[in-house]
C-alpha cells in the first residue's frame, strides 16, 4: 500500500493478536517523510532495518539508523523523514492494533499526484490520527 510516497505492508494484523498489536513494514523513499502528527489511540515503536530516519518527537530531533529502536508514545506530536539517499526500511509495532486499517484506507487515495492532505486528515481522524499544521 502506498501512502505519502511510502510503501506499507501489514505483516501481522490486529485480528491475529486479539487486537493487542499489529506489525507493519514500511519503506520510505530517499528524502521522504510524514508531517507532524499525533496518534491518540496507539503507541508506535519503530525498528530501523535499513537506512536512517530523522525523528522529531516531543520537541527533540534525533537520527535513528539501522538497528535503532524508537518509541513514539501515544498522544505525543512526532514526525519522521528519511534523510538518506537510499530507501529506509523499518518495522512499526502499533499497540494496540487498529491503525493498520488507516494504511489500507489511505492507500485508496491517488498515489501519482501531490497528496490531498484534507482527505488524508479526514481518513486519519477515523483512526485517531491528528495531522498538525506545518511549523
Amino acid at each position: 500500500m502506498i501512502v505519502l510516497g511510502g510503501s506499507y505492508t501489514v505483516k501481522v494484523p490486529g485480528a491475529a493478536t486479539g487486537g493487542a498489536f499489529s506489525l507493519v513494514e514500511g519503506l520510505s523513499p530517499a528524502k521522504s517523510g510524514v508531517p507532524s502528527h499525533i496518534h491518540h489511540n496507539e503507541q508506535e515503536t519503530f525498528y530501523i532495518l535499513e537506512g536512517a530516519m530523522e525523528v522529531q518527537c516531543a520537541g527533540r530531533t534525533f537520527t535513528a539508523s539501522k538497528g535503532a529502536t524508537v518509541v513514539l508514545p501515544k498522544g505525543v506530536p512526532h514526525s519522521y523523514q528519511n534523510i538518506g539517499n537510499v530507501p529506509a526500511k523499518h518495522l512499526v509495532l502499533l499497540q494496540p492494533a487498529g491503525f493498520e486499517a488507516f494504511f489500507e484506507e489511505a492507500a485508496t487515495l491517488p498515489a501519482n499526484q501531490p497528496p490531498d492532505l484534507a482527505k488524508l486528515a479526514a481518513i486519519g481522524r477515523k483512526y485517531g490520527l491528528e495531522l498538525l499544521p506545518p511549523g
